[in-house]
Parts: structure tokens; sequence; C-alpha cells
């Protein structure tokens, strides 16, 4: 073996200690290339005049490839002073035509490596474009990046390929031919390699994203991913005090928590929470959505600081419909068991009251606080010198009426929504027409707003007044993955085994499910999230019923059919609406340069 191979050898030997996730950069080919021009930019016109590369794997080079090109053209003279290759050098070398495609079929089923990849390989796909020749789609590492990260004043000072070589002690100096400088890049990429395997860096996704802002010792805690599997589900960080910091879902549980402590995972906070983080606990699951669904589970319960969404799910807001002689809406956080009708859960207070005067445009119901007796003596309010108000109060309207009435804006909430757009849309119209384009829009987000909380209220309740579906799908391993529902709630999930009889593996799995009661309300037995999440399974492609205990059906007509139009309003406002006038946009923080 050469001296060359014995120390690309030695140092590959250093990364094979490591419990490699995704590709091991050990078991991948590299083709590093390196190019000789006539000048800095292809589409300016300028050529190749010669192509070396190496292919390595694991330490060994495995071949080299070298050609110089004939420009069809003169090499200008300060080129040839500095590669050292002639007019007369390359007046015999095949063309361009001829050196691409051997070149290719050379680097086939490599990842691409370089110096100043864009260069090279920019060159390259030029060349191919020039061809009508398809370009393979290549992975590429560009050294000169990488070097970036890397490596700091202290060790070298500048990321040139000659320094670079330099400092890794490379055997083969560059001197601007392009096998001899592929040859050097080759242990610029292993000495990189080095470095960056005893910061963690084993795969080849964490060559291509490594990034310093990672930070050594967050990286040294890779270890707390090596007891978890290779399976679907939820993983916890928890502090010294074993309280939860974060709760997280992946189908792939180890590879996941491991990105958290490399090039992958950059947010500001997760480094925060990775650097007081002391373990990380694993739960397996059978199927993607049962990860999911205890991923909303443990949120609630735990409550992580680090956690932004799905902790407070008791903190909905719904509009209820309540049951006295002269019903009225009203705002509640808590759904009872006394038979009155619910619109929700909102998410927000504000968006629960746009919804509830888009009601009470639509409804002219009471919108006075506390009870009426059946018989009511008092004065009217404004709200009924204006129209607005059936005035039960001072006897307007009589009980038939007024529950006709209240049975209407039942029917919206939970059938055909026609009522409460048109009286919306009419209000539009007469304030455009009026050029009161505020007033107008005020009206269209209060129309907005009712339309999803009906149509997610809807769709909600079809599942969640179900006692059970059962349902299955064949995923892209073949297998069959079954899931329980009973009442909107995930009651079991699992995969039938190969061989096994499917009919009596879903029996065996719902006898073994969740007992679920069912209760009041559009979510009566788990949160609006893990009832949608059960949903969007369910009207996935290639799902089968397997057993349907009730009815699971959603109205003719009802709200979802306008949430299309209405969702695609707010796209055209959000594209059209100058920039300074945009309510909703958050502001990021970008540190200073």
């Amino acid at each position: 073996m050469s001296s060359t191979h014995q120390i690309v050898s030695s140092r590959w030997e250093a990364q094979r200690s490591f419990d490699e996730l995704g590709r091991p950069l050990r078991d991948i080919t590299f083709c590093v290339v390196d190019l000789e021009t006539t000048g800095g930019s292809a589409a300016a016109g300028s050529m190749i005049t010669e192509i070396g590369a190496v292919k390595v794997r694991g330490g060994e080079v495995l071949g080299e490839f070298q050609t110089l090109v004939n420009p069809h053209g003169h090499i200008p003279p300060f080129i040839a002073v500095l590669t050292g290759i002639t007019n007369d050098m390359v007046a015999t070398a095949p063309p361009i035509e001829a050196a691409l495609p051997a070149f290719l079929e050379f680097a086939q089923g490599c990842v691409l490596v370089a110096h100043n990849a864009p260069f090279d390989v920019g060159f390259l796909q030029h060349f191919a474009a020039q061809q009508e020749r398809p370009w393979p789609k290549f992975e590429v590492v560009d050294t000169a990046r990488l070097a970036r990260r890397v490596i700091t004043r202290d060790d070298a000072p500048n990321c040139k390929l000659s320094s670079l070589a330099a400092l890794f002690n490379s055997p083969t100096t560059p001197n601007h031919r392009a096998l001899a400088d592929a040859q050097a890049t080759v242990h610029v990429l292993h000495g990189l390699m080095e470095r960056l395997g005893n910061l963690g860096v084993v795969t080849l996704e964490e060559l291509q994203t490594f990034t310093s802002k990672v930070t050594t010792a967050q990286r040294k805690k890779r270890h707390l991913a090596d007891p978890l599997p290779h399976a679907p589900g939820v993983y916890l960080f928890r502090d010294r005090q074993d309280r939860v910091l974060y709760v997280g879902t992946s189908r792939d549980l180890r590879t996941r928590v491991r990105s958290y402590f490399t090039a992958s995972e950059t947010r500001s906070r997760m480094g925060e929470m990775v650097a007081i983080a002391e373990q990380v606990t694993g739960i397996e699951c059978a199927t993607v959505l049962e990860a999911q669904v205890r991923e909303l589970r443990l949120i609630a319960e735990h409550k992580p600081p680090y956690n932004r969404r799905s902790k407070f799910p008791e903190k909905g807001r719904f509009i209820k419909v309540t049951r006295e002689p002269w019903p009225r809406l009203s705002i509640v956080t808590k759904v009872l068991d006394d038979d009155a009708d619910y619109l929700g859960p909102f998410g927000s207070r504000p968006s629960a009251e746009r919804c509830l005067a888009a009601l009470h445009e639509a409804f002219p119901i009471r919108q006075c606080s506390g009870r009426l007796p059946l018989a009511p003596s008092r004065s009217a309010c404004v709200l009924a010198e204006m129209g607005r108000c059936l005035s039960p109060c001072d006897g307007s309207v009589d009980p038939q009426d007024y529950a006709t009435v209240v049975t209407n804006l039942k029917d919206a909430l939970h059938g055909d929504p026609a009522p409460v757009i048109n009286a919306l849309n009419k209000r539009m119209a007469d304030h455009v027409a009026d050029e009161r384009y505020e007033e107008a829009t005020i009206h269209r987000d209060r129309l907005a707003a009712f339309i999803r909380a009906a149509a997610r209220t809807q769709r909600l309740r079809a599942l969640t007044q179900c006692p059970e579906l059962v349902a299955a799908r064949r995923e892209a391993d073949g297998r069959w993955h079954v899931h329980v529902a009973r009442f909107g709630r995930l009651a079991a999930a699992g995969v039938i085994p190969s061989g096994m009889d499917a009919q009596v593996f879903v029996e065996q799995l719902r006898a073994s499910a969740e007992t679920v009661m069912g209760g009041p309300g559009p979510v009566p037995a788990a949160s609006a999230e893990e009832s949608e999440k059960v949903l969007g399974w369910l009207e996935g492609e290639g799902i089968r019923l397997v057993e349907v205990i009730g009815e699971w059906s959603s109205p003719l007509g009802g709200a979802r059919s306008h949430v299309a139009l209405h969702e695609a309003v707010e796209a055209s406002r959000r594209d059209l609406v100058p920039f300074d006038d945009r309510r909703d946009v958050t502001p990021v923080h970008q540190p200073a340069r």
C-alpha cells in the first residue's frame, strides 16, 4: 500500500468507532473532482482544459480519472502560466463532447466533492446542458464551504486549497493541475471529516448540513439518542430533576433525536433546551398516527416549557346556545351535559367573538345576559329599537316565533350555513356600495370566522358522535396499519403481522382497545387536535373502513363546502395588501452580521 493510501486509511479508521445513523461516511463513494479552465465563467465562453478526479470510499482510493480537453480556442497566456497547460498540449486532446461523458460514467453513483464546488460543478452542468445531456442527480460536498465552518484563523490563514493541504499534511501539493488538485482535495476532505468526527458528524447528511452554530457541548450529548429505536414514536427531553422540557414525535425516533445534537437543529430555543437536557425518553408507537396522538396528550399533560403549541387544550372557547325559555348565545370555556348546542372549540376569544357577531347579524335573538322568565316585563333595549333584536324583554315576540328563529340558528350551526352567509354578504355589499370598505372588511372577517368554526364543528361532530370506527390502510412498506377510534378518540393502533389473518388481528385489536365513553359537545372524549389528527388519517388516500358502529357522515351542503372560497379570498388578500398594512406579520429577529 502506498504512503498516500496509508494516510487516508489511518484517518478513516478514526471514524469507525462511532455508531452511525443515516448514511455513514465510510460507506459513501466520493468522486473528488477538479477542473482547469480558460476563464472563470462557462456562460461567458470559458472552456474546460482538464478534468481530474479521484474516486474514494472508506479511505481507499478506488480509481483516478484524468484527461486534457481541447477547448477549440486559444488558452490565454496568464492561464497557461498558471496551470502549465499550453495550446500544444491540448491540440490532440479529446473535445468536451467526448471528455464529459467519460467523466460522468466514472462518477456514476458517487457523491461529488470539489473545492469551491459551484465553480467546478457549474462548468460541468453548463456543458451537459449544451450537449442536451441529462445531468445526474449528484449530491455535492463543497470542501471550501465546509472548511469555512470548521477551520479557524489559528489553524490556517485562509481556506484556499493550498493552505488546507498544508494544514492536513497532504503528500500532494496543489499545483493548478486537475488530478493533483483533486488528490490534494481528497486529503483535505478526510482531514475535515476527522475533525468533524470528533464533533459527532459521521453521516453524509450531517456533513452536508454542518454548522458551527451547534456547539461542541451540544454535539457531545448525541449519546442520549443511542437507546432509542429506529421506529415511530414520541420522545421526551427531561432535565436533571426529571421534568419534561420538550415533547416531539418522529417516524424514526433515534434519527430525529440525534438531529438535535448536530447541524440539523439550529433553532436557538432548541439549543437552550438541549443544553439543560440530561436524558431523552422514547415511547415507541405502532404507527405514525399513534405517535402524533400520544405527542398531543403528553404535551397537554406535562405542558413542557419548550413546546409552544397544544399545551392548553382546556383553554378552548365554545359558543353555546343556552337552554332556557328565551335562549341566547354565550361564549363559554366548558361543555356541560345540559343538552345545549355548542360551536367550537375556538383557539382564542377574539375569534369566538367574531363568530358570535356573525351569528347575531343573521339571527336577531337577544344579546343581553342573564336568564329571562317566560313572561318578562322589561323595557326594550337599543338593539330592539334598531331592529336587531326580537325583544322578548318587553313581550314584542311570542315564544313560538322566537323558538323558530333559534331552531334556524341551530340548523345553521350544524347544517346549512346559508342564512349567515347571505346576511353577511348583504351587509358587505351595502358597505361596499357606500364605499365603507373598512366596515365591509369587518363583516368579511366575521363571516370567515363563522365558516371556519362551523366547518370544524360539523367535521368533528361527524366523528365524535360515532361510537366506534375501525379503518385500515396499506402503507408503503406493504404492511397494513389499523386504527380504532371511539367517539373521536384514538382507542387502539396496530400493524397486522405478516402471515396473520387480518380479521383475527382486527378483532383482537378491538378487544384490547381503550374503553371510551361518549359525552356532550363537539369533542366529548378527546381534544379537538386529536380528533382532527384521526380525521386527517381517515380522510387520506387508500383508507378502507373495516367497521363503523353508528354513523359517520357530514351534512350535505354544510359549512365545509364554503371553506375553500374563504381561504382563497384570504390568500388573495395576503398577496394584494401592502406589506405595511398587514397586521398579522410576525417580525423575525436577524442577528447582527
